[in-house]
């Protein structure tokens, strides 16, 4: 496979602590597309995209213990409170070049024990936040990897703003009683957080996507820190093609790269449409 010259996201302005505009700047760099390997861009600065990937739920309700995780790049940092006080916080957050995105999760829990799958995207401005979207999801009929995509009837993504997303599911637990009520069933909420930046590309790249192949967009996106249309692409492929070993290969590494490897092997599930639920 043929050799691109691959731009990386440099220059971050600081504006504010929710919105500050990125501008990809072409750097270029010798890479081999046979492999997609992801180089994350500078994290936002200050406490802007604290979050959670995962993790915070349902233990008991499921024999595997696994919670739902969302398909997102991850950043350590501190927080100096005080000349005593340093606090660790987790920016959970990335870049989308695309109006209307897709957010991938990992739904660990079985059909039956769902009670509803809910997503929620948030506009943050001058720390107020505004509801743009809020849709309730079908189960899907088996644990796996869900895609949510972001309709272009409810809103689209604006260039250096930081848009807030929610996704909750709700698990019936059998066999485990509420304290207050011993004939409600009782309901765990297992959930995750995080932030996507719509991001200002440069001109030389959106040329390379153009004359790239399917393969190629994603090796493309990956090398810029474009993680959300990177992982698009991807999965994209991979429901065309779910029996290419390259294409499961660069999936491992791709997700490996953000520390999701436990997740790597899990199957793509094709779902999920709004319910009849959706408010």
């Amino acid at each position: 496979m043929k050799s691109f010259q691959f731009t990386i996201a440099l220059g971050i302005a600081f504006t504010s602590n929710i919105s500050y505009p990125l501008q990809l700047q072409a750097l270029p760099l010798d890479t081999s597309l046979a492999s997609v390997q992801f180089i994350p861009p500078p994290p936002p600065p200050d406490r802007s995209a604290a979050g959670s990937r995962g993790g915070a739920a349902s233990r008991g309700c499921d024999a595997t213990h696994q919670t739902v995780t969302a398909l997102v790049p991850t950043y350590k940092q501190t927080l100096n409170q005080s000349k005593q006080a340093v606090v660790p916080i987790t920016q959970v957050w990335g870049l989308t070049n695309a109006e209307n995105p897709n957010f991938f999760f990992f739904v660990p829990h079985n059909t039956s024990s769902i009670a509803n799958i809910e997503f929620v995207l948030q506009e943050q401005t001058h720390n107020k936040s505004q509801t743009l979207y809020r849709t309730f999801l079908t189960p899907p009929e088996s644990p796996g990897i869900i895609s949510v995509n972001l309709p272009p009837s409810a809103a689209s993504l604006q260039i250096g703003k930081m848009y807030r997303w929610f996704f909750k599911v709700r698990v019936q637990c059998d066999g485990l009683r509420s304290a207050v009520d011993h004939r409600q069933q009782s309901m765990k909420l297992d959930y995750a957080e995080g932030w996507v930046q719509k991001v200002n590309q440069n001109l030389t790249l959106n040329e390379q996507i153009k004359q790239a192949t399917p393969q190629e967009k994603a090796a493309l996106y990956a090398a810029n820190g474009i993680w959300y249309d990177a992982l698009m692409s991807l999965a994209k492929l991979r429901f065309t093609n779910p029996k290419d070993k390259t294409l499961l290969t660069n999936w491992k590494t791709l997700l490996n790269s953000v520390g999701l490897q436990e997740i790597a092997n899990q199957p793509l599930v094709n779902c999920c449409q709004p319910s009849i639920n959706e408010k």
